[in-house]
């Protein structure tokens, strides 16, 4: 067999490998770190504030509507490299890849008020003293005479407590004018001798897009001495408020000369003032360390639904720091009373659910969405639920939806496998029509020209010839990507949409629906280049368009065609029959993975061979583990017969997560990244976005305890184990579902639900495990029903 000879190629490599690969992965089980202490103390808030990892270190509490944290002059927010904080805003998304939120940056400064652009009166700062942890950030200003800065943060307010030298002029100034995208419009108003109000309309994130509003008010613990505001540049002592347009903002002043420490709560509404004054009555009521400690249990809760055994402690904090970015978002989007704005600008009431926003769908179907479904399922049953909000209120389902409003930033179909992905995760229950009617008609059609939606704009062309054309150039009507300049990637991804719609319309009883779909599933097929081997563009008249060279090929979106060649989730047999057959797919990939060199070093192929930059998208021909269009890719080997160079490609990827400012590969995408460190760590990971299978590798740790909501896993936990997993232990040897031999390389989410201990044995060099004809997961979407429930159950 195949796989004999090429355990004798590797055996030498892999004995190199193991050292290498130890020092950021696993350990031996002599070496690993005792559990113990609180599991916010093992997460560090700063990994990915460098390099463009675009976190943020501030505070937050799980899937808040408030973010406060620093911003430095960096697109996104805050950079660990930038010297000097403009202010401490209150909206902020991790790991985004352009300026968003920043919204109503707050900072404390002394003396006299001489400026009001915050590039010109930022503060100061040193790393050595400034601190962060899940809910809180601390730093010390080294300007205006040394002010220390402390936030943190409730579903709906940010807290801040400021202490200041002794002064009789110590300000608080509130820029409702500048933030990290544009402003359109701003409003300020001086309530009382305690409260200022705004309200901050923006735009913009990657394009322009629609304007969304957000009102603030900010309550402080006693009277001002003094207050004002500003217009631009013009400040006005005693001013109350400042009229809309133009760059406003307002400042208290406090004496500090007996009382140093002044603290202010601000509240958010996406609908209106009166909203943002509930959400302060229902929220801001308790002291910071009060609102701090309950932020930290908070976390501790949802950080201990995941209880990792082994692993020395630098593992184990980037683990649990990549767990704690993956619970960021979505966001809360509904006010205290359930009122929210909707994507029709009107004001709604969600009933018997939290409705929720912000929506990187391109990013988050491919890891996040399957963690939020295993980990906070009830909170993922309203995220799906709000996106079918989103459909009935505007018409059309998002693609990528920021607070209020559609933004149309990146290509395909996403919304389709995340909410099939709902439903196979058992969260739509009750909804299934409803989902269904919004995707089949999502599917189907196009948005019309008055809505802001671009849904899948190639879609008329693509039911028609099977392809979405690359059309280089082609005007935008709307905002935002257009899949007519991404053809090539945006019939792949309508491909995989129409996959797992397939699935769920055969199980829901729509037999005709399920058989169209299917066979729009196979349109991967339609840009094929048999001269090439590869995926092409092909232009309107169907010829394929741009270089034939793969590494430089057109109309891919942030990728190549060699990066886009393995997103074939729902007929992986078929496609590597495409490129012939599973040896010859071997080989393909590889030379992707450098898999030889990787062998010999995987850390520095990782770092060297794969990876040239967060945004280096194109000319390429090797794997980017920093964007989402190669997060399954490793787990191609699961369909070519060799699962343990799955292992090794996963292992030796998992390198580039560290315990440092730099350790994020890629920006994190509100999780995405952070996702795929958690799920690849754990050793089951989403091989099939939008359906129910979970792909198999040699887990990182000796043992992970997940707690389950028994709402939807009756179970109540699941346990995976892998006693002695190491750099140089780690190959499958087998693998036991309670007990019972398991020799498939995936999981349903019924084995899930049904089962309690996933077991894995490891070993030095690769087994025959996994490599039976029918060991990886089946095609999805194609064929029947009971077709597809005996191919599962091989």
């Amino acid at each position: 067999m195949p796989w004999l000879s090429r355990t004798r190629l590797r055996t030498a490599g892999a004995v190199l490998a193991a050292a290498l690969i130890g020092s950021a992965l696993a350990v031996p089980a002599a070496q690993a770190e005792p559990p113990g202490g609180p599991l916010t103390g093992l997460v560090n808030p700063f990994i990915g504030s460098q390099n463009d990892g675009n976190t943020y270190p501030g505070a937050a509490v799980p899937f808040g509507m408030v973010q406060l944290s620093p911003d430095t002059g960096h697109f996104a927010g805050y950079s660990y490299d930038d010297e000097r904080i403009r202010g401490f805003s209150a909206v902020h998304l991790s790991g985004v890849g352009c300026g968003l939120g920043g919204d109503l940056p707050v900072l404390p400064t002394t003396g006299d008020i001489t400026e009001t652009d915050y590039a010109k009166y930022a503060s100061g700062y040193r790393h050595d003293d400034e601190s962060a942890r899940p809910g809180y950030y601390r730093v010390g200003l080294t300007s205006y005479g040394g002010i220390t800065a402390e936030l943190t943060a409730t579903a709906r307010t940010g807290k801040q407590r400021y202490t200041f030298p002794a002064t009789d002029k110590a300000n608080v100034l509130l820029n409702a004018g500048q933030s990290l995208h544009k402003t359109v419009s701003t409003r300020v108003e001086v309530l009382d001798s305690r409260t200022i109000r705004t309200a901050i309309t923006g735009r913009g994130f990657c394009q322009d897009t629609q304007p969304y509003t957000v009102h603030t008010i900010t309550r402080f613990d006693r009277p001002f001495t003094s207050y004002g505001t500003w217009d631009g540049d013009k400040v006005t002592a005693g001013s109350k408020g400042s009229t809309a347009g133009g760059r406003h903002g307002a400042y208290a002043r406090f004496d500090t000369r007996s009382d140093r420490t002044v603290e202010a709560t601000t509240a958010l509404s996406y609908v209106d003032a009166a909203g943002a004054a509930r959400n302060l009555r229902a929220e801001g009521g308790s002291s910071f360390d009060r609102t701090k400690a309950a932020a930290d249990a908070a976390w501790e809760r949802r950080l201990g639904l995941v209880k990792a055994q082994g692993g020395d402690r630098t593992l184990r904090r980037t683990f649990y720091s990549s767990l704690y970015r993956s619970f960021l978002a979505p966001n809360i989007g509904s006010d205290v009373d359930g009122r929210y704005t909707g994507w029709d600008r009107k004001t709604h009431r969600a009933k018997g659910f939290t409705y929720y926003q912000n929506w990187s769908l391109w990013d988050t179907y491919r890891t996040q969405a399957q963690l939020l479904a295993l980990l906070a399922p009830g909170e993922s049953r309203d995220m799906a639920l709000s996106v079918l909000r989103i459909d009935k209120e505007s018409g059309w389902l998002p693609k990528w939806g920021y607070g209020t409003v559609e933004t149309n930033i990146m290509t395909g179909d996403p919304v389709t496998p995340f909410l099939t992905n709902a439903y196979q995760q058992g969260l739509l229950r009750g909804h299934e029509e409803e989902a269904y009617a919004a995707l089949k008609k999502n599917a189907d059609g196009v948005p019309p020209d008055g809505s802001p939606a671009v849904g899948r704009e190639a879609n008329a062309p693509y039911l028609k010839d099977g392809f979405a054309p690359y059309i280089k150039g082609r005007p935008h009507p709307k905002p935002g990507d257009s899949d007519f300049d991404h053809g090539a990637s945006a019939t792949l991804e309508y491909a995989l949409s129409d996959a797992m719609l397939a699935q769920m319309a055969r199980d829901l009883g729509h037999g005709k629906d399920a058989d169209r779909y299917a066979a729009r599933a196979q349109n991967y097929r339609k840009i094929f280049d048999g001269s090439t081997g590869f995926f092409r563009a092909r232009d309107a008249q169907g010829a394929f368009t741009g270089p034939a060279d793969p590494a430089k090929s057109e109309g891919f979106h942030e990728g190549t065609s060699w990066q886009y060649q393995w997103l074939v989730p729902q007929d992986l047999p078929g496609m590597l029959r495409l490129i012939g057959g599973r040896d010859k797919a071997d080989e393909r990939l590889d030379a992707f993975f450098a898999y030889r060199k990787l062998l010999e070093d995987p850390e520095k192929t990782a770092r060297e061979v794969w990876v040239n930059g967060p945004y280096d998208y194109y000319n390429a021909d090797k794997y980017n583990p920093q964007n989402e269009p190669d997060l399954i890719a490793p787990y191609t080997y699961l369909s070519t017969g060799r699962p343990w160079k799955t292992t090794d490609v996963v292992h030796a990827a998992l390198t580039l997560f560290t315990d440092t400012p730099t350790g994020m590969t890629g920006n994190d995408d509100l999780g995405t990244m952070s996702a795929w460190m958690v799920l690849s760590s754990i050793g089951v990971f989403p091989v099939q976005p939008g359906t129910d299978s979970w792909g198999l590798s040699t887990p990182v740790f000796d043992r992970v305890d997940l707690t389950l909501d028994r709402r939807y896993y009756p179970s109540g936990h699941f346990t995976v184990t892998a006693p002695g997993t190491s750099a140089a232990h780690r190959y499958v040897r087998s693998v036991r579902l309670d007990g019972a031999d398991h020799d498939r390389t995936y999981l349903t989410t019924e084995d899930l639900r049904s089962g309690r201990e996933l077991a894995f044995t490891v070993g030095t060099e690769p087994s025959r495990w996994g490599t039976g004809e029918h060991a990886a997961p089946p095609p999805v979407g194609t064929g029947s029903a009971a077709q597809q429930q005996s191919d599962r159950q091989r």
